[in-house]
């Protein structure tokens, strides 16, 4: 047997992903990976069907959510690994989270509408029941209409933070949110930190700082890392005495990403799961 695959990093339709948390699962097991971390953004809503999907599969579930945050006005993204899905502190903040996102992207649309023929019934209509609409959506009614070839073309131009159609939402601080997700029984993890083509990233003084408030792991094997990220962030997580993770964030035909192209190691992912408050389901 070769070593096992650990992705920690993947979407379903729950938020921006093109698969059922159904789907996703087995679309895991057919690629080879043995245990797969569902994070859709702000959001547990898949982590029932998902786990339904677990013996069938034959694949492990790390039962996770992406949390949108905000540090000095940078997005930050932060993995939220094994929390307890009934914590009324983090809940509070993931549903405030959903619900901007939902206003801000309503907005975005209304600013498109003044320019292009988009409505938000056509945004809704590339969502799944319930999901979490954003910037991912509006991109797909965009393809959908003609204007783009795809997701990164739209995000590249009409979708871009620096364009006239960008509008902010509320998230949480990402130092506050790290306590939460601890204080919740989770495990944190600065998501893609270097991925500085999505925009401007943190500066090294606010990992050390995500880092004092109980920051488990950096993600450093991504495909939006440079060969160099990577060398700067593993010594970085070496010197803070933090994990490194490897996950693919794959997002079905939304985006490249594939699922286990990026891997965490299995010492890294025990350490994981025993610091979380719910356990790894296995087949």
């Amino acid at each position: 047997m070769g070593p096992v695959r650990i992705d920690l990093h993947t979407h379903s339709r729950v938020s921006d992903g093109t698969s059922t948390p159904t789907e996703l699962v087995h679309e895991a097991a057919a690629a080879g990976v043995d245990v797969l971390a569902l994070t859709d953004h702000d959001s547990t809503a898949g982590w029932a069907e998902a786990a339904a999907a677990v013996p069938d599969a034959g694949v492990g579930l790390v039962r996770g959510t992406e949390i949108s945050c905000t540090a000095g006005g940078i997005s930050v993204h932060l993995l939220s690994f094994l929390h307890d899905p009934d914590d009324a502190a983090l809940n509070a903040v993931l549903e405030a989270s959903r619900t901007s996102r939902d206003g801000r992207a309503q907005a975005m649309v209304a600013r498109l509408a003044e320019d292009v023929d988009l409505t938000w019934a056509d945004v809704q209509a590339q969502a799944s029941d319930g999901a979490t609409i954003g910037r991912p959506h509006l991109a797909d009614a965009l393809v959908a209409k003609g204007y783009v070839a795809d997701r990164a073309e739209a995000f590249a131009s009409w979708l871009s933070p620096a364009g006239p159609y960008y509008v902010r939402y509320q998230a949480p601080d990402a130092v506050d949110a790290v306590q939460l997700v601890r204080a919740a029984g989770g495990v944190p993890v600065f998501a893609h930190p270097r991925a500085s083509a999505r925009g401007r990233v943190v500066d090294e003084s606010m990992i050390r700082e995500m880092a004092g408030a109980g920051l488990a792991a950096l993600e450093v094997h991504h495909r939006d890392h440079t060969a160099a990220d990577r060398e700067y962030l593993t010594a970085l997580a070496a010197e803070l005495g933090l994990l490194v993770t490897g996950s693919s964030d794959y997002h079905g035909t939304g985006k490249l990403n594939r699922l286990g192209e990026h891997t965490t190691s299995e010492a890294v992912f025990e350490v994981i799961a025993a610091q979380g408050a719910v356990e790894v389901l296995t087949p």
